[in-house]
């Protein structure tokens, strides 16, 4: 069959017994209507994996755009609020996002919808592009009947974690580009000016018959251009191969914990940065699943989990022991040092008011506030720091290469 695709399935007859096995066609619909004909109740239909091309290979390492994320999730809210039917829907949010990701996932979502999956496990199937608070908010809507609110909530949560996040970046990416093109400009002055320097020093040195050593700060350019450009193919692959190393050794539960609390110390203001905006996306994903209907068991666990920081996370699994023993939410936060006191007293009211939600966004909406004065500020201390820095540094090069210059015209005098 041209153009076909190969499903697996999993079925049962009227007398219960299981079945499972493989079948092409053009889509789920299409394996779906071809075991009813055949008197198969169907349990699940999916898409069996084929062997990985070049294009899957790097769709990997590619992320879905949350500013698009978030048009999605507000336009398919204002659709479904509307009356327009989900097959429907799906197939005009298809046509009109501009992120591959969004766009084949919701061609994803229609062929399950259409092969009998409710919303939530049509997402499960794209978990790049839905996370799980994304599809428990989803499955809270599904339920409860109010899906169109659920997507609108989902949409001002997406929407402000992408704000957050783009905020962060474009404040630091001016300091970025400065360090990175400094850096360039260094190895550049380290591996072709410097060679040139020494050349010349060592010919002045024979001409009048000098063999003294060259003063300290000019050894070590000098030096660090030799090993530079004589071992690079020693140093490019050691850096990567730290990089690398580093980077699993970030992945491991050990790893992960350390890294983060060494970013929460880092100086000049930057841990504190860090926590901040780690406060503020958490408190945001607590308040969105709550506001969601999800259940506080639950939205506890999945707030954790996609807080993106192994402290908040290790203190939220204290926070559901203590929810599932029937115990207060504010105590176990206030025994974490991650949560300011301010943090603890919030959730407290919110408790015993029956608005933690509410408090909840409150508190995100004071730390994203925080977020922005305290980025800025660090910004404007970054600047000169930079200046310093590499001013230094070109400044040291330079005193180094012109001091040997100066010892042998003193000599020649």
């Amino acid at each position: 069959m041209a153009g076909s695709t190969t499903f697996a399935f999993r079925a049962m007859d009227l007398s219960g017994v299981a079945s499972a096995g493989e079948v092409e066609a053009d889509s789920k619909a299409q394996v779906t209507e071809q075991l009813r004909q055949r008197g198969l109740i169907v349990l699940d239909v999916s898409e069996k994996a084929s062997p990985l091309n070049v294009e899957d290979f790097f769709k990997r390492f590619k992320s879905v755009d949350m500013r698009e994320l978030a048009v999605f999730s507000r336009q398919f809210a204002t659709l479904v609020s509307s009356g327009m039917p989900m097959l429907r829907a799906l197939h005009t949010l298809e046509e009109q996002t501009q992120d591959e990701l969004i766009k084949e996932a919701a061609a994803g979502l229609r062929s399950d919808i259409e092969a009998g999956s409710t919303l939530e496990q049509a997402m499960s199937r794209h978990p790049q592009v839905f996370d799980r608070l994304y599809r428990a908010m989803i499955r809270s809507g599904e339920e409860s009947g109010r899906l169109d609110e659920a997507l609108d909530r989902i949409a001002y949560q997406v929407e402000k974690t992408d704000a957050l996040r783009r905020q962060v970046k474009s404040a630091l990416m001016y300091p970025a580009l400065v360090f990175g093109f400094a850096a360039v400009v260094l190895i550049a002055i380290v591996a072709f000016v410097i060679p040139v320097f020494a050349k010349i020093f060592k010919e002045l040195g024979e001409e009048n018959g000098e063999s003294a050593a060259l003063p300290l700060p000019t050894q070590v350019c000098v030096t660090a251009s030799e090993v530079l450009t004589g071992y690079w193919f020693i140093l490019v692959p050691f850096i990567a191969i730290s990089a690398f190393a580093f980077l699993r050794w970030k992945k491991t539960d050990t790893g992960r914990e350390a890294w983060t609390r060494f970013t929460l110390r880092i100086p000049f203001k930057i841990g504190d940065v860090i926590q901040k905006v780690a406060l503020a996306r958490w408190s945001r994903t607590f308040s969105g699943a709550v506001s969601a209907g999800v259940p506080m068991l639950q939205a506890i666990k999945l707030t954790g989990e996609t807080a993106g920081n192994v402290v908040i996370e290790q203190a939220m699994e204290d926070v559901y022991s203590s929810a599932k023993r029937g115990g207060s939410l504010a105590a176990p936060i206030q025994a974490h040092a991650i949560f300011p006191p301010m943090v603890g007293h919030m959730v407290s009211v919110g408790e015993e008011t029956g608005q933690l939600e509410h408090m909840m966004s409150k508190v995100a909406d004071f730390y994203e506030a925080e977020v922005d004065a305290k980025v800025k500020a660090l910004t404007a201390l970054l600047e000169p720091v930079m200046i310093v820095f590499v001013g230094g540094i070109v400044g040291f090069i330079v005193i180094a290469m012109y001091m040997p210059m100066f010892s042998i015209y003193e000599k020649i005098r």
